[in-house]
């Protein structure tokens, strides 16, 4: 371990960031990194317990402690070659994973976890800094070839898992620019998009070939990969956005969240108007803006609204408030319900909860208020909870623009799922297990959100280095790579 009294000795210290006032008028990540001492103190908090939990709480089973023993001993390349063997993507899961290592960790059990997501993203910025991150080429090929559709985490790491074991690897986007919901989901100021760019030209240098702008299932059939691929992987995420069950309004300014964050990543992209925007410019400027959903999606349209000068912000849930604790003798090391506040929401919104949405309100075509009822929350004789509306609780917001963040159904089931024939799951996702990743067609695969619904980028992470792993024991009857 770091320090053997580090944890009784040292108190916990995470990063800081800039202020609200400050960082509403850039676009720009405004995290600033520990001073590399301070990092190296924190890192010597780790108890290297015996039990590690923070790797029960890491989908990619991170080596948590070990390379926190490798920055508190200012081993810096070692630190960042042990983050690397179970993690191709960490600059990504530092900026934007939610941590639920630090919530496992035996160091929140009083609520101070050793700051292991700084950390994580300190050793991979350094590594970059120093140049120490370079294309690891394979030493042969093996003459197979891999389609993987797709291009968001899951399909980048099970893409760079199976160039660097020989594999000739093509990875196929519709959009036209590689990245997934990492380049058009998540803003600009939770992560840069030249972050995912260099490790497009990392990937790239080791063999990947890349096809923005391809429609597999759209402009360009399945049958045609067929041809041309030995095997086939289906990692192309869950896009289909849950709606909301409004009467009927025809009132304009009721959008999708996906539909105003792509617009403004376009715009920050340097895409003009026209292109960013193709069916009509949303913009929160000056409006009275209502989010619907509590989740990521709905803090990231919270932060991209103020950023464009909205005149108010209300974000609704129609879940109860969480406790502002949670019980960590029930919870702990498992990911626990509470009430989180992100930093989209300190820059300013008001936050409501227990809301229902009824009826949009409007005149002359657009959209004015929306008609909202109290919810009771109650537990019914299955032990699931039931909401009821709470009379005479109804109550109307003023409302110019409603984003609707309420999470996604599963992957689209037009186009390329119904083209494989593939099989889906009772939920609509993909059906794959997580043994073999193997869809119910052969030679076809499925990793990350496609296969599991919406989740984490973590998660899509460790699918797409496990799908590599099953993909290469299919071609090649073994394989090297790791779980």
């Amino acid at each position: 371990m770091g320090k053997d009294t580090g944890f009784l000795e040292i108190e916990r210290r995470d990063r800081d960031s800039e202020p609200p006032t400050r960082r509403l008028r850039t676009w720009r990540e405004f995290v600033n990194p520990l001073p590399e001492v301070e990092l190296s103190r924190q890192a010597g908090r780790c108890m290297n317990c015996g039990i590690p939990y923070c790797h029960t709480g890491c989908p990619v089973n991170n080596l948590i402690p070990d390379w926190n023993d490798l920055v508190y001993r200012e081993q810096w390349k070692a630190a960042l070659q042990t983050l690397h063997s179970t993690n191709n993507f960490p600059e990504f899961t530092g900026r934007i994973c939610p941590a639920p290592c630090e919530a496992a960790c035996t160091l929140n059990i009083d609520d101070n976890p050793v700051t292991i997501k700084t950390i994580e993203c300190q050793i991979v910025d350094r590594g970059w800094a120093e140049g120490w991150i370079v294309p690891e080429s394979p030493a042969v090929r093996t003459g197979r070839s891999v389609a993987i559709v797709g291009s968001g985490p899951a399909g980048l790491a099970c893409a760079q898992q199976l160039a660097r074991v020989g594999h000739y690897v093509t990875v196929f986007e519709k959009s036209d620019r590689i990245g997934g919901l990492l380049r058009y989901g998540i803003p600009d100021f939770k992560m840069e998009k030249p972050l995912i760019d260099r490790r497009i030209a990392q990937m790239e240098a080791e063999g990947v070939l890349f096809r923005p702008g391809v429609h597999v299932g759209g402009g360009r059939s399945l049958d045609e990969l067929w041809a041309d691929y030995d095997a086939v992987v289906l990692a192309g995420g869950a896009e289909w956005p849950r709606d909301l069950d409004l009467p009927p309004h025809k009132l304009t300014g009721v959008h999708f969240a996906m539909e105003f964050l792509t617009q403004q990543n376009r715009r920050l992209a340097g895409d003009p108007e026209d292109v960013a925007a193709p069916l009509g410019t949303i913009s929160a400027a000056g409006k009275h803006v209502v989010v619907i959903g509590g989740g990521d999606t709905g803090s990231d349209c919270i932060g991209t609204s103020n950023r464009q000068g909205a005149a108010s912000i209300v974000q609704l849930e129609i879940m109860p408030e969480p406790p502002a604790r949670e019980n960590k003798a029930l919870t702990w090391p498992n990911w626990p319900l509470k009430l989180r506040t992100s930093s989209s929401q300190e820059e300013g919104c008001e936050r409501d909860f227990a809301v229902a949405t009824k009826r949009a309100l409007g005149s002359e075509g657009r959209l004015e208020a929306l008609e909202c009822v109290r919810l009771e929350w109650t537990e019914g004789p299955d032990g699931r909870q039931r909401m009821t509306e709470i009379e005479g609780s109804e109550f109307t917001l003023k409302a110019d623009l409603v984003l609707l963040a309420m999470g996604f159904l599963g992957p689209h089931r037009d186009g390329l799922l119904e083209q494989s024939a593939v099989a889906l799951d009772a939920r609509g996702n993909v059906a794959a297990n997580v043994v073999d990743y193997k869809t119910s067609v052969p030679g076809m695969f499925s990793c990350g959100d496609m296969r599991r619904g919406q989740s984490l980028v973590v998660w899509a992470i460790r699918e797409g280095r496990q799908c590599a792993r099953a993909v290469d024991e299919h071609l090649m009857g073994a394989s090297v790579l790791p779980r």
